[in-house]
């Protein structure tokens, strides 16, 4: 019998919960009372693993544990493990009900803001047994999550072309950058408009080190000009239109959430252009993962979604 047939026929679903467990909470005493087990318990299992496998796979200290190399390459093998089962019962479900299970998805605070509700309300408005999850973040954060298998799918602005080679993409829609205001600006009725004309204005931006922040910054310096002093940095879409009301504002907001927002207060498109800022918007997935039924159903339906949009009459604001 091969080593690896003798280490697989002790190690047990059970010892891989515990494995993840400590890994997660960083510490034997912590993962025992999640698990609401005991220590020794706990304490005895990794060893078990540690002495099946002939590696250590925790490094203890009096901070807790940090998993080894050795840990980290099993805990990636336990993860995956606990994602297919996950998943077989996922493919279960939806052969017994086609209309129910749930989906994980990530995304940036602005996709939530307009793009991600319109898919999950048409998928919900089919299928109301339809289970959706969401997480938000920047990009680095939610490829960390796929990787994790914390969520089926990413929703995300390119920020730059990734070197990652575990990921696949697709390019679902162009979403460029626009300056707005509220209908009361006196910015707003403004036939043509330079963008230098603007940067003594008081403007509401996204964190200026986010990537976001930065690829707004870059558009300004493609023109020979520096971005505008922000009065307000922010990320947050509903903080931007509930000062945008007021009429003080100006702000930028990607074409989606004017396109795909649901309900949506007025506010006005200048005409000014932003350079360089026309990043496509990509799904993202993990490579030599299977995803579920539910999953795909989703992803088509952001497909369908940005067609119909597009093929529409252009909505005016």
């Amino acid at each position: 019998m091969q080593r690896t047939d003798r280490v697989g026929g002790r190690v047990k679903l059970r010892d891989l919960r515990v494995l993840v467990a400590v890994a997660n909470a960083g510490s034997i005493s912590r993962a025992a009372e999640h698990l609401a087990i005991s220590h020794p318990v706990v304490s005895r299992t990794i060893s078990d693993l540690e002495h099946t496998l002939g590696v250590r796979l925790f490094d203890r200290s009096s901070h807790g544990v940090e998993p080894t190399a050795y840990g980290r390459a099993f805990l990636d093998c336990g993860i995956a493990v606990f994602d297919d089962l996950r998943r077989g019962m996922q493919r279960i479900e939806f052969l017994s009900d086609p209309t129910s299970g749930e989906v994980r998805v990530g995304s940036s605070d602005v996709m939530m803001a307009g793009f991600i509700p319109t898919i999950m309300d048409r998928l919900a408005r089919k299928y109301p047994k339809l289970a959706f999850h969401t997480i938000q973040g920047e990009n680095q954060f939610l490829r960390t999550a796929l990787r994790e298998r914390k969520v089926d799918v990413v929703i995300s602005r390119r920020i730059q072309p990734a070197a990652d080679d575990d990921f696949i993409t697709d390019t679902l829609l162009y979403d460029p950058l626009l300056v707005v205001s509220g209908p009361r600006n006196r910015w707003a009725d403004r036939r043509k408009i330079d963008l230098s004309e603007l940067l003594g204005e008081p403007w509401i931006m996204p964190v200026a080190e986010s990537a976001i922040g930065q690829l707004i910054a870059n558009g300004f310096h493609s023109c020979g000009l520096e971005p505008p002093r922000s009065v307000i940095m922010s990320d947050s879409v509903p903080l931007r239109y509930q000062l945008l009301a007021t009429g003080r504002y100006l702000s930028v907001l990607p074409r989606s959430v004017l396109e795909f927002g649901v309900v949506q207060p007025r506010v006005r498109i200048l005409p000014v252009t932003l350079p360089r800022i026309d990043q496509p918007v990509e799904l993202v997935a993990l490579k030599k993962r299977t995803l579920s039924p539910i999953a795909n159903l989703f992803i088509k339906c952001a497909r369908e979604t940005v067609k119909a949009v597009h093929r529409g009459p252009r909505r005016r604001r």
